[in-house]
């Protein structure tokens, strides 16, 4: 298994144990890695994807709740919830991962771990949230922090 994915994989398996502790403030970390073995560079990817989400989750909330139809984002299944989360907050905010890759990865963990019909509930989410994105689907961004950016490609 990639670095990766393993990765998404204890991150998701982190926020559903926070979903469940139901303080959103806590902080589980410690707790959580003497249980979970990883690799160095596993828990460095894991722990960024983790802190990363923790800083954007009102707004990743947002981004859910618009495109739930009849749902609130508090009932989802938490395991769907939050692979959605994860999803969401890596389309939007982690611009080496092509969002294609990020909906790839978020329905084989709704496979892996969701109920019988995760996989196709998450793709057809995220579907609807890639809609939102302005930035290329299948390719990585750099993001720039000299100068001025180039002009986009026709």
């Amino acid at each position: 298994m990639s670095k990766r994915r393993e990765g998404r994989e204890a991150a998701v398996q982190y926020l559903y144990q926070l979903d469940i502790h139901g303080n959103p403030a806590a902080d589980l970390r410690a707790d959580f890695w003497l249980v979970r073995e990883a690799t160095a560079a596993v828990k460095e990817f894991t722990e960024s994807l983790i802190a990363g989400f923790l800083t954007k989750r009102e707004e990743v909330d947002v981004t859910l709740k618009r495109h739930l139809r009849n749902f609130e984002v508090g009932r989802l299944n938490t395991v769907d919830r939050n692979i959605l989360r994860l999803a969401i907050y890596e389309m939007f905010h982690r611009l080496e991962t092509p969002p294609i890759v990020a909906i790839n990865e978020a329905i084989d963990l709704a496979k892996k771990f969701g109920g019988e019909d995760s996989g196709k509930f998450v793709n057809g989410v995220l579907d609807q949230v890639k809609r939102e994105l302005t930035r290329p689907l299948r390719d990585a961004v750099t993001p720039y922090t000299k100068g001025p950016k180039p002009a986009a490609k026709p």
